[in-house]
């Protein structure tokens, strides 16, 4: 027997659920939200473009311009006005003269013209082809002026009375000058010499490699320093307050404040280190820590080198940024629950098998963050280096080297350019790290 049931109501309502389902497109109401809360976002993205990208871009801009220091301003006519003669009474000759060059060494100032008033009671007889004088007004048509070029202007006359009296008239007035000038900075000339300059400079490769030693071995002296300070006093005992205080001096004092200190300390002639090394006979003579290269020695009859300076620049780096590291990793290790200690100490477990299989493993996500974070900041550090050594006895760095070639040399282009090799060289490292770090369970 079958039985069959006819649609009623029921089917009605048992379909309704579907009907409410959420739409699946976007309406009217939903868009123009969207597009309030994009305008509303607006300046925000524009204040973040201006203040982190905006001088990224720039960097980059210059880095493919063959521009100077000279060339941070547009070429410019540079115009002297003086008065050749000494005129005492009215009659007497006397000669306005108009040195004139162009501020640039190597762009030109196209149709370039100036005027200027001549004083009062000056008479003008003679003056150069370029030149009209119509009453009291002077103008001259240079046309283009390529760059360094120099040239000076003879205004012959005679001198009147109030002339003769007073010189000083004929700078009442400025003269003012017209033309056009191709900037350097702003034009769409490109070139990529400034980084064939720099990879084919036979120092280059060594200041790489001396920038990678002193990141990676000052990052790992910080972060080896901070771990024993964090598990040094991360148990409790009487002042251990006023030791964690104490640990972090040399990261919040003035940079120039320690490193001159550093500098006494190891002074070879009137440094305390150096005084107690050699009455203690440990060496025969003073040791210069910042300004020698290397120290030669011997291991198992093969010659090695031992890099002092830039040894001591890395020693100086790890002792000032340790105490970071130490505040990130004491915090770390703080939120470790006591149990799995106590469990450990009744298996029998020693203080250094703890810290291996317990305190390690929760330190390995705070650990890789703090290494990335210390290997930009310190691949990036330039003070440090710069008061401690100058970037002298093999302790240049690519920082270094962006001063030396953007403001010692004057060669901003070229100096931009290896700013931009070291940002090439941060993001890489950064996008390999990211991608290939061991990260902790739950980060």
């Amino acid at each position: 027997m079958s039985v069959s049931a006819e649609p009623s109501g029921n089917g009605a309502a048992m379909s309704a659920p579907n009907s409410a389902a959420p739409p699946q497109t976007t309406g009217p109401m939903q868009k123009r939200e969207a597009r309030l809360a994009f305008s509303m976002l607006a300046p925000t993205f524009l204040i973040i473009f201006l203040i982190v990208l905006g001088p990224l871009l720039a960097n980059f801009w210059i880095s493919v311009k063959p521009v100077e220091l000279g060339d941070l301003r547009a070429p410019t006519l540079l115009v002297n006005e003086r008065v050749r003669g000494k005129p005492q009474a009215a009659g007497d000759p006397v000669t306005l003269q108009y040195r004139l060059r162009n501020s640039s060494q190597d762009y030109s100032i196209f149709e370039v013209s100036f005027t200027d008033t001549l004083p009062a009671d000056f008479k003008p007889t003679a003056w150069p082809e370029a030149c009209s004088v119509d009453g009291a007004r002077l103008s001259c048509t240079l046309g283009d002026i390529p760059g360094k070029w120099r040239e000076r202007l003879d205004i012959e006359g005679m001198a009147g009375a109030a002339f003769a009296e007073y010189r000083s008239q004929s700078k009442d007035t400025e003269p003012v000058y017209t033309g056009e000038a191709d900037n350097v900075l702003t034009n769409l000339d490109f070139t990529l010499d400034n980084f064939r300059r720099i990879f084919d400079a036979d120092e280059f490769w060594s200041v790489l490699r001396v920038s990678f030693y002193y990141t990676v071995f000052g990052t790992a002296g910080a972060l080896v320093l901070g771990l024993f300070a964090a598990q040094l006093l991360n148990t409790s005992f009487k002042g251990r307050g006023f030791l964690r205080g104490l640990f972090l001096f040399p990261y919040v004092s003035p940079v120039i404040a320690v490193a001159f200190t550093w500098l006494v300390l190891l002074d070879p002639f009137s440094g305390t280190v150096n005084a107690l090394l050699t009455k203690m006979g440990v060496v025969s003579e003073p040791i210069n820590f910042f300004g020698q290269r290397a120290i030669e020695f011997s291991l198992f009859g093969l010659p090695l080198e031992f890099p002092l300076a830039l040894s001591t620049v890395i020693a100086f780096e790890a002792w000032r940024y340790f105490p970071l590291s130490f505040l990130f990793i004491l915090a770390r290790m703080q939120s470790i629950s006591s149990d799995m200690y106590e469990a450990a100490e009744m298996d029998g477990a020693t203080p250094l098998q703890q810290f291996w299989w317990i305190s390690l493993p929760q330190l390995l996500g705070i650990l890789s963050v703090l290494f990335l974070l210390r290997f930009i900041w310190t691949f990036n550090k330039f003070d440090d280096i710069f008061l401690l050594t100058g970037g002298n006895a093999g302790t240049r760095t690519l920082t270094v080297d962006v001063y030396e070639q953007g403001f010692a040399l004057s060669n901003l282009g070229a100096g931009a350019a290896v700013a931009v090799v070291v940002f090439v060289v941060l993001v890489t490292f950064a996008t390999l790290f990211i991608k290939f770090s061991t990260k902790e369970e739950g980060l």
